[in-house]
């Protein structure tokens, strides 16, 4: 890798960065992403009813690839909502484009091929599936992601071979009761009531303290302006995390229980659904080591960090448990990355991204060459 795309690579995450765009509307990025790979004379897949593409390098039925996300948020910044790039993926867009750049003049063995898949809807939770749903995994043998990281994870200047993201998933119900005059409670069925025993009842979940979980409630939506009413119903949300899959099934479990013994206590209808779920990572130590050997060799042994252990979620997981023999690891990216992931003013030192194109493209070739 004599070349040195460093100049280029920032000029892209100029581009994207300046021109976000949210979830499973990612058109104009879909459309320069398109226009890139069409100069660089690679050959790419788009598809007629979502945002993203599929571009392969070489011909052979074991494939190494690389997944890079490309929506942005929707955030209020400086007091107007917009589409904002505050969780780094114009970042990772840009460095997976440099990452083809570096490899597209290595020859490769006739049984091997690199793919670059760009994704849609990450923040979604559900845009790698759809990327599933259209062969982005098809002859796979190794998937690599990569992701910035807050300073209090990974320093400046260090890198880790994983990712270890928890599972996730929200809870959206609605209380059926009955209205009541506040000087007659007995007639109705309080929503509130129910509200309130519902919190009671999360605080008694309990699994082996050495997990590691939550469960929160994030939404409650009740009453009117008379506050002579006792509102029969309300609305409310869950979020619900936890270290590994196993867990979360089991809350969930218990939460259909305990909402189910909710409803005949009460005597009032619940309804409710889960959505957004993503699962925790299930990290390939074969695809770990691969990412350790090429932060090695691009970076040197100092920069390689600790696997990073993190209660958010990243749907990239979704491609190791529809396909559990795909050898996947997230890399990590320390890059002096503050205040923080999501935060509206979120930047970081931009030097990290030739340096993570490169750290990419090596561990890609390595899955080639063996």
């Amino acid at each position: 890798m004599g070349e040195n795309y460093e100049q280029q690579i920032l000029d892209w995450f100029e581009d994207f960065h300046a021109n976000p765009e949210v979830s499973f509307r990612e058109f104009r990025t879909t459309k320069r992403i398109a226009e890139i790979l069409e100069q660089l004379g690679v050959t790419y897949r788009h598809f007629p009813d979502i945002t993203g593409l599929i571009a392969d390098i070489g011909e052979g039925e074991e494939t190494a690839a690389v997944r890079a996300d490309l929506d942005a948020l929707w955030q209020e910044v400086d007091g107007v909502f917009r589409a904002n790039h505050s969780c780094g993926h114009d970042a990772h867009i840009s460095m997976v484009l440099g990452a083809l750049l570096y490899i597209k003049n290595q020859p490769l063995p006739p049984n091997k091929r690199i793919r670059f898949i760009f994704q849609p809807a990450e923040e979604k939770g559900n845009g790698s599936l759809a990327m599933i749903e259209r062969g982005a995994l098809e002859k796979v043998t190794h998937l690599f992601g990569v992701h910035l990281r807050p300073v209090e994870e990974l320093p400046f200047g260090k890198f880790s071979p994983s990712i270890h993201h928890g599972a996730g998933i929200f809870l959206e119900g609605k209380i059926f009761g009955t209205d009541a005059h506040g000087a007659r409670p007995h007639e109705g069925k309080s929503a509130i009531d129910v509200i309130a025993a519902l919190y009671q009842f999360i605080k008694t979940l309990s699994f082996p303290p050495f997990e590691s979980y939550s469960v929160k409630l994030t939404k409650i939506a009740a009453g009117s302006e008379n506050l002579n009413i006792i509102p029969g119903t309300a609305e409310f949300g869950l979020d619900i995390r936890a270290r590994k899959n196993l867990i979360l099934n089991r809350i969930k479990e218990r939460m259909e229980e305990g909402l189910s013994g909710l409803k005949t206590l009460f005597g009032v209808e619940i309804q409710w659904e889960w959505t957004d779920y993503t699962p925790g990572a299930e990290v390939s130590k074969e695809a770990e080591d691969i990412a350790e050997q090429a932060i090695r060799r691009i970076a040197g042994p100092n920069a390689i960090a600790a696997p990073v252990v993190t209660t958010g979620c990243d749907d990239f997981h979704f491609y190791t448990i529809k396909k559990p023999e795909v050898k996947a690891s997230m890399i990590g990216i320390g890059a002096d990355l503050k205040p923080g992931l999501h935060h509206p003013h979120m930047h970081f030192n931009r030097s990290v991204l030739d340096t993570g194109a490169r750290i990419l493209a090596d561990a890609l070739l390595r899955c080639s060459y063996g």
